[in-house]
C-alpha cells in the first residue's frame, strides 16, 4: 500500500472515531494515540508542505456525490496560456493524474493566446495559424498539448463553464452552469478580459470587435471577409497587431487613439515614428489624439462610423477595439486585491493570502523583485514563468522568490507576400534617457540608461545571437558609455559597446 494512501486511510479512520470541527479547512493535528501516523506525514513533509499535503489528500478522499469534479487535489481556474503550462509542470512532478482539474469558459484546451491577433488573423490564402496547432506549450518549443494530451495524463478538463465564485471555508467552486466542484488547492489563472466601450455608445453593435479568445477571432474573420473599410480603435499592441493583419487583407484601415504617438507606454516618439512610417507605406491611415463620441449603426442595424469628439466622422464596416483589458477578479475578491496595480495580491511563490489558494499570470499583482515593486504582467512569457514556478513552489521544497525581467514583444507582418516582417523585442525597464541608434532600414535599437546604467532596451530585426543578449544586459544593468553609444554608426556596433560593458562588469 502507498505512503500517500496509509496516509489518507490513517487521517480518514481517525477523523471518523474523533470529529472535529473543519470551519475553517483542516485542523492541523495529530493523535497521540496514531504513532504510525505521525511517522507518514513527517516523511511526507519533507517533500512537500504538510499543511498542503494533508489538506489535499484528504479533500481527495472525499466521495461526496454532490461534487462534480472527480480530480480534486488541484483544481486550475482558467484555461489560457498560464493553465496549461502549470499543467506541464504538474505532469512533469508526477502530479497530475487523477488529481489535477482544469476549469474553463473555453471551448479549447489551453493555447498560445499570442497568436489569436498573430498568425490567425493571416488572410486565409496566406496560411493562417489554427487549432490544433498553437496549443500550449508549442510557443516556447513545448509539446502540443491537445485536448488527447490532457486525457492521457490523467488531468479532468471542464470547459465552457466559468467560475463564478468560490466558498473559501468549505473548499469549494461554483460554475455557471451550477456545478459544484471540490478542491485541495486552488489555482486562480483567469487572466483578462478586454475593456469595452458602453453598450449606450454602441459598444455592442454588430461589427464591433474584441479579441480575447478563438471564438472573438472567429467573429471578426467572418466580418474582414465582407469588409472594405476597416477602423481600429487603439495604438496599442492590439491595435499594430491587427492593422498590420489588415494589410494582407487589403482593407481600406484607419487607426484611432488619443495619445500622440503608437504604443506611447513604451516606444519613444522618435521610435513610434519609425513604425508609423511603415504603416503608413503599407496604406494604414492614423487619427491621433482623437477621442470618441460614439458608434454609429446604419440601416441594417450594423455599425457604419465613428464619431469623434471634435464632430468628425469616419465611416467603418468594421471596428476593432483593443484598448486594453481588465484582470478577470469579481468570483475572487476576498483573496485581496491590489489596488494599485490591480489584480489579485501574491507573494513570490504566487500564494494569496488564503492558505491554499494561488494565482498565476495576468490576474496576479506580484512583487517584481530586481525592481522592487508591485506589478501585473499582460504578457505570454509572465503566464509560462510564473505557472511554472507557483506549481514547483507548491509541490516540493522549492522557496525562492519568483525573480521575473520584464519583456515585450511583436511579431507583424509575417504573412507570405508581406513587404517586410516586423519582430521586436524589449527587455528590461523603459526608465531614463534614450538613445536610438540604427534608422529601421534594416534594424533599429533604443536603450534607456539611468544614473549610468542600461535599464531597458529594445531591439528591431535582431539576429537570433542579438536578441539573446538583450536580457543579459536588462538584468545585469552594466554602466554604459553614453558618448560612445550615440557616435554608433550601427546597430551591431551600439550592441557590441553594450556587450563590452556587460563584459567588464563581470
Amino acid at each position: 500500500m502507498s505512503q500517500v494512501r496509509r496516509l489518507i486511510m490513517a487521517v480518514s479512520s481517525t477523523i471518523s472515531s474523533n470529529p472535529m470541527s473543519f470551519k475553517h479547512g483542516l485542523s492541523l493535528w495529530c493523535p497521540q494515540s496514531s504513532p504510525s501516523l505521525h511517522r507518514t506525514l513527517q516523511s511526507s513533509s519533507s517533500s512537500i508542505g504538510f499543511k498542503t499535503f494533508l489538506r489535499n489528500h484528504v479533500v481527495a478522499a472525499s466521495s461526496s456525490s454532490s461534487f462534480a469534479n472527480e480530480n480534486r487535489e488541484y483544481v486550475i481556474v482558467g484555461g489560457g496560456n498560464a493553465a496549461g503550462y502549470a499543467a506541464r509542470s504538474f505532469v512533469e512532478h508526477g502530479m497530475a493524474d487523477g488529481r489535477l482539474c482544469i476549469v474553463t469558459k473555453e471551448a479549447y484546451a489551453p493555447y498560445e493566446r499570442p497568436a489569436l491577433t498573430k498568425g490567425y488573423l493571416f488572410p486565409l490564402d496566406k496560411k493562417p495559424a489554427r487549432l490544433p496547432g498553437f496549443h500550449t506549450c508549442v510557443g516556447s518549443g513545448g509539446e502540443r498539448q491537445t485536448p488527447d494530451w490532457y486525457k492521457e495524463k490523467g488531468i479532468e478538463m471542464l470547459y465552457e463553464d466559468p467560475v463564478t465564485g468560490i466558498d473559501i471555508e468549505k473548499q469549494t467552486a461554483t460554475t455557471i452552469s451550477g456545478k459544484l466542484l471540490k478542491y485541495g488547492t486552488l489555482i486562480v489563472a483567469t487572466g483578462c478580459t478586454a475593456t469595452r466601450f458602453p453598450e449606450k455608445i454602441g459598444g455592442n453593435l454588430p461589427g464591433v470587435h474584441y479579441i480575447r479568445d478563438v471564438a472573438d477571432a472567429d467573429s471578426l474573420i467572418s466580418s474582414l471577409e465582407k469588409a472594405h473599410k476597416l477602423v481600429v480603435v487603439g495604438g496599442g499592441y492590439i491595435g499594430m497587431e491587427v492593422a498590420a493583419a489588415a494589410v494582407g487583407w487589403k482593407l481600406d484601415t484607419t487607426i484611432i487613439f488619443p495619445e500622440n504617438h503608437l504604443l506611447q507606454r513604451l516606444f519613444t516618439p522618435s521610435l513610434a515614428q519609425k513604425y508609423e512610417e511603415f504603416y503608413q507605406e503599407n496604406g494604414v491611415k492614423f487619427i491621433k489624439g482623437a477621442s470618441i463620441k460614439n458608434l454609429e449603426a446604419g440601416s441594417d442595424g450594423r455599425v457604419a462610423s465613428i464619431k469623434l469628439e471634435n464632430g468628425s466622422t469616419i465611416e467603418a464596416d468594421t471596428v476593432i477595439i483593443g484598448i486594453g483589458a481588465k484582470p478577470a477578479v469579481s468570483p475572487f475578491e476576498r483573496l485581496g486585491l491590489n489596488n494599485s496595480v490591480g489584480g489579485i495580491q501574491v507573494d513570490g511563490q504566487f500564494r494569496t493570502g488564503i492558505p491554499g489558494i494561488f494565482a498565476i499570470g495576468d490576474v496576479a499583482a506580484f512583487p517584481l523583485k530586481m525592481y522592487n515593486r508591485m506589478a501585473r504582467v499582460e504578457h505570454v512569457d509572465h503566464a509560462r514563468r510564473s505557472a511554472q514556478h507557483c506549481v514547483k513552489s507548491l509541490i516540493t521544497a522549492h522557496t525562492s522568490s519568483y525573480d521575473y525581467l520584464p519583456s515585450f514583444y511583436s511579431r507583424v507582418f509575417e504573412y507570405e507576400g508581406s513587404p517586410r516582417k516586423i519582430w521586436w523585442q524589449f527587455f528590461g525597464d523603459n526608465v531614463g534617457e534614450t538613445i536610438q541608434v540604427g534608422n529601421f532600414d534594416p534594424k533599429i535599437a533604443t536603450f534607456w540608461i539611468d544614473s549610468g546604467k542600461l535599464k531597458g532596451v529594445l531591439l528591431e530585426s535582431g539576429s537570433p545571437e542579438e536578441f539573446q543578449l538583450l536580457p543579459e544586459l536588462a538584468k545585469s544593468q552594466p554602466f554604459v558609455d553614453k558618448s560612445k553609444l550615440q557616435s554608433a554608426s550601427s546597430v551591431e556596433e551600439a550592441l557590441e559597446i553594450a556587450r563590452t560593458s556587460l563584459q567588464a562588469a563581470v
